[in-house]
């Protein structure tokens, strides 16, 4: 599904009106509509009384019309107004004043003392107070008005956005709505997709009002969800080398663990052969834990690194890979570094660079906008400021904007870890995956990432099909090791080990619990 920025929403809504003909006053009506349907259903109407904080925009027009369904469903609406009601305009309007005529209460609210009684004593509160057009710090009326909402204690539905987020990013302006339910309108919008937005929307559910397909699948709109593709079928006479011949070039005094699971998760994801170049001393040690490994032991620095003088051998031996994976535990040792940088600019194969490799490049863009062959760059964070030489802090403020421009800059696909990792392509589309938990913010889950990455594409997916199947089943992975054991305490071998059983639940298809998690409700 797409997901749209607020002005592409905006741009929408206009198209909507000015180029098929749909009244501002019907597209409102839809969307109201849309969240009745959800608040009947989860909450139920009748006999229930339901406390409606409005604005005086369009995210208080679609408060109304819901206030309107629950009148008509039984329920008994009360709506607190908190704006000028001489601010409403259009179609919010046109609804004020068809709800002026009915039975139900509307008060403005000047204190929220005045109002706590009829809080506490709902059902249920609908939020229409902002919506997606917030771009300010919430205070003053409307922060003790939100503070009210998230202390009652009450199931809340939020239309559009919870307020208080902000549309474009998912940051929270200030404070913001806690909502059990969001019902977002069109598509869903950037901040109902990124956390902490996300995290705020409780279930979230969406509806197209109308619009029709021309606008909300528009090829234009360069963000969408993270939506499944097929694995490929494991043909009768496949072998080893005909599902995944790839080289990884990881490890160094001290770092045992990036290695062994950036291998081990290309055989556990269904790869064929892992071979594995690393400081010959390490050698022992992990063929005791990963024996199905091919290992090519490599002559190492002082510091126990990979030496410089394995660059010609190990070109040649990337020239016989399907695809060539470095960085994992190699280490922030100079020679090391160099070795990275040489090797990056003579690998003519898809190239996935991940950890200390995306250490050696960052101050060498030129490198990665030279390769001719395929790149992938797995950063998290702190890594991609080091890329982008921007804050860790505007990262995360502005993440599918960085993230495309980075994209574009280097010529490769990102992914951007964190949740919801975000897959960006070298032609500006970004992929919003879903799968994944907090439990898996643990060492060694980004290197189980890279060979599940690698694995896809030895399976025959396409390089761009095969990055997001990678990610999204690394985090299904993650995922039913979180229901079987916890969050808490979840490690790169729980990752691992439960690999094959996220390909098995992917092909045979996901059980219905698992499949909501990953998929968002369309309400007519």
């Amino acid at each position: 599904m797409k997901v749209s920025s607020v002005d592409e929403m905006r741009a929408m809504d206009r198209r909507a009106v000015e180029k098929f003909g749909i009244p501002e006053e019907i597209l409102m009506e839809n969307a109201g509509r849309a969240a009745f349907e959800v608040l009947s259903r989860e909450f139920g109407v009748a006999g229930r009384r339901y406390v409606l904080f409005c604005g005086a925009g369009n995210n208080g027009g679609d408060g109304f019309v819901v206030a309107r369904h629950i009148l008509s469903g039984g329920g008994t609406p009360r709506v607190f107004l908190v704006g000028d009601p001489g601010r409403l305009r259009g179609a919010a309007k046109t609804h004020f004043a068809i709800l002026a005529k009915l039975s139900v209460e509307v008060k403005p609210v000047t204190d929220t003392a005045a109002i706590r009684s009829a809080v506490l004593h709902a059902d249920g509160i609908i939020d229409a107070l902002f919506g997606t057009g917030l771009d300010r710090e919430v205070d003053g009326l409307c922060r003790k008005v939100i503070g009210l909402i998230n202390a009652g204690g009450n199931p809340v539905l939020s239309l559009d956005i919870p307020s208080g987020v902000c549309g474009d990013t998912g940051e929270i302006l200030g404070t913001a709505v806690r909502a059990d339910h969001t019902v977002a309108f069109g598509l869903p919008k950037i901040g109902n997709m990124l956390y902490p937005g996300f995290g705020l929307c409780g279930r979230l559910h969406v509806s197209h009002i109308s619009f029709p397909p021309s606008l909300y699948e528009d090829d234009a709109i360069p963000v969408e969800t993270n939506g499944f593709i097929p694995l490929p079928p494991r043909e009768p006479t496949a072998y080893k080398g005909s599902v995944g011949d790839v080289l990884f070039i990881a490890g160094a005094a001290g770092y045992f663990g990036a290695p062994y699971f950036s291998t081990m998760s290309l055989l556990k994801a269904g790869g064929g052969y892992a071979r594995l170049a690393a400081p010959w001393s390490m050698t022992p040690f992990l063929a005791t834990r990963g024996s199905e490994i091919v290992f090519l032991p490599q002559a190492e620095t002082t510091e126990g690194s990979l030496s410089l003088k394995n660059k010609d051998a190990l070109l040649a031996l990337a020239g016989r890979a399907d695809m060539v994976v470095i960085g994992p535990g190699l280490s922030l040792a100079d020679e090391t570094q160099e070795l990275v940088r040489e090797m990056a600019a003579g690998i003519e194969k898809p190239l996935l660079v991940d950890g200390d490799g995306i250490s050696a490049l960052a101050d060498r863009p030129e490198i990665l906008r030279g390769r001719r062959a395929p790149t992938i760059l797995t950063p998290h964070p702190g890594e991609m400021s080091r890329l982008t030489d921007q804050s860790v802090s505007e990262i995360e403020k502005g993440r599918i904007s960085i993230l495309r421009d980075a994209c574009a800059d280097l010529k490769a696909w990102i992914v951007l870890k964190g949740a919801h990792s975000l897959i960006g392509t070298p032609q500006g589309r970004v992929f919003i995956n879903l799968s994944g938990n907090p439990g898996m913010a643990t060492a060694g889950a980004g290197d189980v990432l890279t060979g599940t990455i690698a694995a896809m594409s030895g399976l025959g997916l396409p390089l761009e099909e095969a990055v997001r199947k990678g990610v999204f089943l690394h985090g299904l992975a993650g995922d039913l090791a979180a229901a079987d054991k916890g969050e808490d305490g979840i490690t790169a071998q729980d990752i691992l080990n439960y690999l094959p059983y996220a390909l098995k639940q992917d092909r045979e298809g996901l059980e219905d619990e698992a499949a909501d998690r990953y998929d968002i409700p369309l309400i007519a």
